[in-house]
């Protein structure tokens, strides 16, 4: 099968949607595909080279005079490569490649990642839409996608050769007890709640602190909120950190306090390191945690709730050992070669009689 994967870059800086199409791409050129990639690149080509994966770099800038390039150099990429399957990460390749679909036979696939963009609906032009949790397949079937096109596929990415095995990273040096968050430090992902939340924590347990992994465009705003906290000495802004699982294997809790959240990749390394966990019930977190068998579930935008729930995970060390066994029940389940299963399967439903130019190299 001859599959190419269209995403804005494919930089190696904690971004979800890039992990997971990379981390496909590669065990789809494990299976024996023939796998291109095609974005504006970044740090996982050499990755993707020694895999024996095709990268096309195309930028996708959402300008007239650059997209109109794009596009007359997407048609050349997609005529001599002739994939059976073009799969989109992102609304401006899918686009792009449903507009090159008279010029060349291929299935095409748009992969859901973020319900919250308003763009998302664009993906209904696909023929069929990888929804990562049933949480957005129903959100988009609201907004109008059919039903029919619809398919859900969790995001499974562990045990991916993107990552270290778990057993070789060495713990981050924490003062504990340590409650760390790996995110974007925007107001998507419930900062503001979390401060908030840990600065009511703080005044029970004065030995606390907080641990903030990652970057974003609020990073400041936020890190001037912390500073006026009464907790503010216990509040350390960790910046983006190339491996992140680090401070997870060293964490008493593990927070992921987002507003939003399509699915939570982050929650499902956060079990695999064997954390206790605290999350917010929001879109697709609650199937990322097995419907909150793995890790404890709060309302979002509700600090006071989620002060309560870490302060009685700190308290209780008997509760966090628990929580941490229930994490890993099941994290097999969650490898790469299951997505990658499910996802063959996505792409066998389009080999169909009526499309009789595309069934023979999907056989």
């Amino acid at each position: 099968m001859r599959v190419v994967h269209i995403l804005n870059d494919v930089t190696g800086r904690g971004n979800g949607i890039v992990n997971t199409a990379v981390d496909l791409a590669l065990e789809q050129a494990r299976l024996g595909y023939a796998v291109a990639v095609i974005s504006a690149g970044g740090e996982y080509e050499p990755l993707l080279a020694r895999a024996g994966i095709l990268h096309c770099r195309l930028d996708q800038s959402r300008r007239p005079d650059r997209l109109v390039r794009a596009l007359r150099s997407l048609r050349v990429l997609l005529r001599d490569f002739a994939p059976d399957v073009v799969h989109a990460h992102m609304c401006t390749g899918l686009v792009l490649a449903w507009l090159c679909r008279g010029s060349s036979a291929f299935a095409l696939v748009g992969h859901l990642h973020n319900v919250h963009d308003p763009q998302s609906i664009l993906m209904g032009l696909a023929d069929r839409v990888i929804a990562v949790s049933h949480s957005v397949s129903a959100t988009m079937v609201a907004r109008g996608i059919s039903k029919d096109k619809l398919r859900v596929v969790l995001n499974r990415t562990l045990d991916t050769p993107r990552c270290a095995p778990l057993n070789e990273i060495e713990p981050a040096r924490l003062a504990h007890p340590a409650v760390v968050t790996v995110c974007g430090m925007t107001h998507r992902k419930g900062i503001q709640e979390l401060i908030a939340a840990f600065e009511m924590v703080g005044e029970d347990i004065a030995d606390a602190h907080l641990y903030l992994v990652g970057d974003g465009a609020q990073r400041q705003l936020f890190e001037q909120l912390a500073s006026r906290s009464r907790q503010a000495q216990r509040i350390h802004f960790e910046g983006f950190q190339k491996e992140p699982r680090a401070y997870m294997r060293a964490a008493d809790v593990f927070v992921l306090a987002s507003r939003r959240e399509s699915f939570g990749l982050v929650l499902v390394e956060a079990r695999q390191a064997g954390c206790a966990i605290v999350a917010t019930d929001v879109d697709g977190v609650a199937e990322a945690l097995d419907w909150g068998r793995a890790g404890i579930l709060v309302p979002a935008r509700n600090a006071l709730a989620l002060s309560i729930a870490l302060r009685d995970l700190l308290c209780s060390e008997e509760e966090r050992l628990q929580w941490r066994i229930w994490a890993r029940q099941g994290i097999s389940n969650y490898s790469i070669r299951v997505m990658a299963s499910e996802v063959e399967n996505v792409y066998r439903e389009l080999a169909a009689p009526q499309r009789a130019g595309v069934v023979s190299r999907l056989a």
